[in-house]
């Protein structure tokens, strides 16, 4: 009798028959990434953190087409511990600087020697104890990422001799992130590996078992970046893109190979041949992994609801990588299990208990025992997990929203030494700028009546008229300060609420303070519409999944509720410092918004990823027995180590991100981690059991006119258990079938 085989059944099928082409293929896309797709780090862009539409990015075009640029790019900072400013050598050393700077690089440049600047403003380079000078430099490049690839030789033209330098200012700081970043994330993912191959050995039981799925996560790694960097010809993939996608690829990848590996097994140990049990797999955990990457592919879409270029392209990166990842585990896994067939169990290791595969009994394991005892009180069970996840939700209360600067550097980075030394030794103070954009033509006296005004402002240090063109009028408002303080804030507030000058057509502010007020609103306006396609598109994929209207609602709140407490945590422990000793790092009091975006909606969809693995098992066996408590059960039983141990090896990839040097990757990776140990935890095993237990069968409610439409296009874990296998006896060592005793 023929087997019916749906469509994923027919990609096992296939990837089966034609094995050995899949992996040549492979073979050859793998040298491809290794030879094109290394090369992406010198295409991706180092900026993309404000908002191109915003006023303060309009305000600082119409300056830069206008008057061209004229900010502050690098800070130099020349240092002597034997020698002051006075001192011949000192100053020959800082005069040749000056005088070899690179035209092509440096567009305008000040020093304590130059005779023409006023003697107040050649005080303010030289430090208090005369022991140091900075020199302000402005870089040529027309745009900020051209500025960015003009660094390296601003660096080595501002080398001083005999004096210590050491350079800091905006572009420094930007550069030393993402250098930073490209090498904190190739070390993490050198200690990953050998760690992930070592556990998925244990989970496993065996070496052949635990290498097959970190070959798709290795393949993964190469994919990403072959994948990001043609996406750098479509549009601009941010540095950070590279760090996120490239490590969540090589997570995800691994967790979707344990499930399949994990079915594979299963199928073999119920006696069916390889290509039966490649099909089935497809079929059945197949497709749950394809819903799964769905559900992560969409929290990545939510991302290109938001303005911000780093947000957009981690969006862009992440969609592109799940792609990648599901190819390889529905394509490239199965034509590989095919090859390994029997094999599979090799090289078993002598230890104790047992592996994540196997013959199920529901009535014995801690899962199901779990299970039981969760579903004995269950009202008990759910009312004490929501106390918990509201009790650490309550840190979002604390949030004070912040920007990435220095301080997201470590201590002793060059670039936040010499940016905050700015504040430490010299006279002025670290000084930022308010720049006002006045376009049109008034009068001298309304300018000069206008800088009053803004002058008068506490936070106000000085105002000045920097630049005059044709209707064009550059007014800079300084402060002291960071730019996330409060007063700071309030400054820009009270620039933008003051009446222009008369005669003006209009009054542009931007600088750095605004751009960090500007983004805030972007994600705020933009956070409505991102959750509702969010949520809607979710809702709408776990209909198809599990064939109920209860449960997709269900899952969305308990998500929600599992993310307003990795969120509050996240709070409590970078923004208060309460991870600070842990974690080697100086709390810097705020937040950046940026970061709790990427962390609420990764982990919104991994929470949709388990959910999907467990309540599709679920489901299979409820409607194989009618029985709702003993499908959760036994689905849980099912499901319970393979869920757990996935978080395990996630987490392992999340946390080596939250060894970096770098706050804001620690903030990342330890959040995502915080989200994904507290969904399999709390959640899965405590909250899923309980509040199925308490809806009994209203969990598959689905009403009439929606019934025809899941029969059709949704999916379930199982498939039909009487498929019959229509190959011959099958040798249990090579899993190939045996030759007919009298052909």
């Amino acid at each position: 009798m023929p087997v019916r085989t749906g469509l994923f059944g027919r990609i096992g099928h296939g990837a089966h028959r034609g094995r050995w082409w899949v992996l040549a293929l492979t073979g050859l896309f793998t040298a491809f990434s290794l030879v094109w797709g290394l090369g992406v780090f010198s295409d991706v862009s180092e900026s993309g953190f404000e908002d191109p539409g915003s006023e303060s990015s309009e305000a600082m075009d119409v300056l830069q087409d206008e008057l061209g640029h004229a900010d502050i790019d690098v800070i130099a900072v020349f240092r002597s511990a034997e020698m002051e400013v006075d001192n011949p050598s000192f100053a020959a050393a800082v005069q040749r600087v000056a005088d070899d700077l690179p035209e092509d690089v440096v567009a305008d440049h000040d020093t304590y020697l130059d005779e023409e600047l006023p003697e107040l403003e050649r005080g303010m380079l030289v430090s208090e104890d005369r022991q140091a000078t900075y020199m302000p430099v402005t870089l040529s490049g027309e745009t900020h990422q051209e500025r960015l690839d003009q660094f390296d030789d601003a660096a080595t033209a501002l080398e001083a001799g005999p004096l210590e330098t050491e350079l800091g200012g905006p572009i420094a700081v930007e550069h030393e992130l993402s250098t930073t970043a490209e090498s904190d994330i190739v070390r993490a993912e050198l200690i990953t590996l050998p760690l992930l191959l070592f556990l998925l050995v244990l989970i496993f039981g065996g070496l052949v078992a635990g290498l097959v799925p970190l070959a798709v996560g290795g393949l993964a790694i190469l994919g990403s970046l072959t994948v990001l960097r043609a996406l750098t010809y479509a549009t601009e993939v941010s540095v950070f893109a590279i760090n996120v996608a490239t490590l969540l690829g090589l997570g995800l990848a691994i967790d979707y190979g344990l499930f399949m590996v994990s079915r594979f097994r299963e199928e073999l140990d119920k006696g069916r041949t390889v290509p039966v049990a490649i099909r089935r797999t497809v079929d059945t955990a197949g497709r749950t992994v394809a819903f799964s990457g769905v559900t992560v592919g969409i929290a990545f879409a939510g991302l290109l609801f938001f303005p911000q270029p780093i947000l957009q392209s981690i969006g862009w990166g992440g969609i592109a990588v799940v792609v990648f990842d599901l190819v390889a585990a529905l394509v490239f896994l199965p034509a590989l299990m095919s090859v390994v067939g029997h094999r599979i169990d090799h090289l078993k290791l002598p230890l104790p208990g047992r592996t994540v595969t196997g013959r199920i009994d529901e009535s014995k394991g801690a899962w199901a025992r779990l299970a039981r005892t969760v579903m004995r009180g269950p009202a008990v069970s759910l009312v004490a997990v929501i106390c918990v996840l509201i009790t650490f939700s309550s840190g979002l209360l604390s949030a004070d929203l912040g920007t990435t600067d220095q301080r997201y550097l470590p201590t002793d980075a060059e670039s936040r030494s010499a940016t905050e030394a700015m504040g430490e030794e010299f006279p002025a103070g670290q000084v930022g700028r308010v720049h006002v954009a006045v376009v049109g033509d008034p009068s001298e006296e309304a300018v000069e009546d206008y800088t009053d005004r803004l002058d008068e402002f506490p936070a106000a240090m000085r105002t000045t008229v920097a630049r005059t063109g044709e209707d064009i009028t550059h007014i800079e408002v300084a402060y002291q300060g960071q730019t996330d303080d409060p007063e700071v804030g309030g400054l820009v507030d009270d620039v933008r609420a003051e009446p222009g000058p008369e005669g003006a057509d209009e009054v542009l502010v931007g600088g750095v303070a605004a751009q960090q007020l500007d983004n805030l609103d972007a994600i705020i306006d933009n956070a409505p519409v991102t959750v509702a396609f969010i949520i809607g598109a979710t809702l709408v994929l776990l209909f198809l999944a599990f064939g109920s209207v209860v449960l997709p609602i269900k899952a969305v709140l308990m998500g929600a509720l599992s993310l307003g407490a990795s969120l509050g945590a996240v709070i409590w422990g970078f923004q208060e410092g309460h991870f600070a000793g842990l974690l080697g790092f100086d709390a810097v009091g705020t937040i950046d918004p940026t970061y709790l975006v990427l962390i609420m909606i990764v982990s919104f969809g991994l929470a949709m990823d388990y959910e999907l693995f467990l309540l599709s098992r679920v489901r299979e066996e409820y409607l194989r027995s009618g029985d709702n408590a003993r499908s959760v059960q036994l689905g849980l039983q099912r499901t319970g180590k393979i869920i757990t141990s996935a978080a395990v090896l996630l987490g392992v990839v999340l946390l080596a991100m939250g060894t970096s040097s770098l706050l804001f990757l620690k903030i990342i990776g330890v959040g995502l981690a915080l989200a994904v140990l507290v969904d399999a935890t709390l959640v899965r095993a405590i909250m899923v059991p309980a509040t199925m237990r308490l809806l009994g069968n209203l969990n598959w409610w689905l009403p009439r006119p929606l019934r025809w439409l899941h029969d059709r296009i949704g999916i379930s874990e199982g498939g039909d258990e009487q498929d019959e296998d229509t190959s011959g006896p099958v040798d249990r060592e090579t899993g190939r079938e045996k030759a007919p005793a009298n052909s």
